[in-house]
């Protein structure tokens, strides 16, 4: 089991040559092709009708606009695959990100995205990663702005709540997990239930790694204040972590409002490649 069709987005921030390091990378280890995607966003004009403002001037601005992006994505995309033999494929939609990503991400094995810029919404959607992987039933690495330190996936965490979508999560993941040379299962303030975890939290879920061949480490921790995005972060620099592996939650608005908050910390704060997946 391998990704053998990695798709990553092709934006024109400053930071998109961040993703492309680890989307090349991920495809030389994998065999995989790498599919770049730009989506050139459509023209907004209902702001511009409510203040009267001719049409024609704003049309053009915006397609000189849109242009220079899809160029400046294109030519990051090249520079990144230059002399690295790589099958590739360049597709460049209309529409908006989220949207277009979700659509072609579903033909993917991985969709590959960069952390979104929460100062500078116009590069990346706040909400990109976490609305994509509602969206599209495939996982997304998230890419930190800084760029990834190290290739992802020596030392993964997985963060584990033993529910469905953590489940889909490490099942995500497993091409990462197999291949890794440590996997830390972090369980943040486990309570056994009949339908969730057991008597001994996490001995399930490191059995039935064990069997793929993951060698397993539980930690079981706890959030003071239900602070568990922190915790994760603070778990993961103390056994220099290069990869987290989550599940995203999108069911109940109370429930969605309050795990959420765990995504919105790490995609704030992170230093290290996140995979999510619902």
């Amino acid at each position: 089991m391998g990704y053998k069709t990695i798709l990553v987005h092709c934006d024109a921030s400053e930071t998109a040559s961040q993703q492309m390091a680890v989307a090349t990378e991920l495809t030389q280890r994998f065999d995989a092709i790498l599919i770049g995607l730009h989506a050139r966003r459509p023209f907004e004009s209902t702001n511009y009708f409510d203040i009267g403002l001719p049409m024609d001037p704003l049309l053009d601005a915006h397609e000189r606009s849109i242009n220079a992006e899809e160029t400046a994505a294109k030519t990051t995309f090249g520079k990144s695959i230059k002399g690295k033999h790589l099958a590739t494929e360049w597709r460049v939609v209309e529409g908006y990100p989220d949207d277009e990503l979700a659509v072609n991400a579903r033909y993917a094995d991985l969709l590959v995205v960069g952390q979104p810029d929460r100062k500078n919404v116009s590069s990346i959607p706040g909400n990109l990663p976490e609305s994509v992987a509602l969206a599209t039933g495939r996982p997304v690495l998230v890419v930190p702005q800084i760029g990834a330190a190290r290739p992802p996936g020596n030392v993964v965490m997985l963060c584990w709540n033993a529910s469905r979508e953590s489940a889909r999560a490490a099942v995500d993941a497993l091409p990462f997990l197999k291949a890794a040379k440590e996997v830390i299962v972090l369980i943040v303030d486990p309570h056994t239930s009949a339908d969730g975890h057991g008597p001994e939290p996490g001995a399930d879920v490191a059995t039935w790694l064990s069997r793929h061949g993951v060698q397993v480490t539980v930690q079981r921790d706890v959030a003071p204040d239900t602070d568990v995005g922190n915790i994760i972060l603070s778990r993961a620099a103390d056994h220099d972590v290069d990869l987290i592996v989550m599940g995203v939650y999108g069911h109940s608005r109370l429930r969605e409002m309050v795990l959420g908050g765990v995504s919105r910390t790490l995609l704030s704060s992170m230093t290290v490649p996140v995979l999510m997946s619902h």
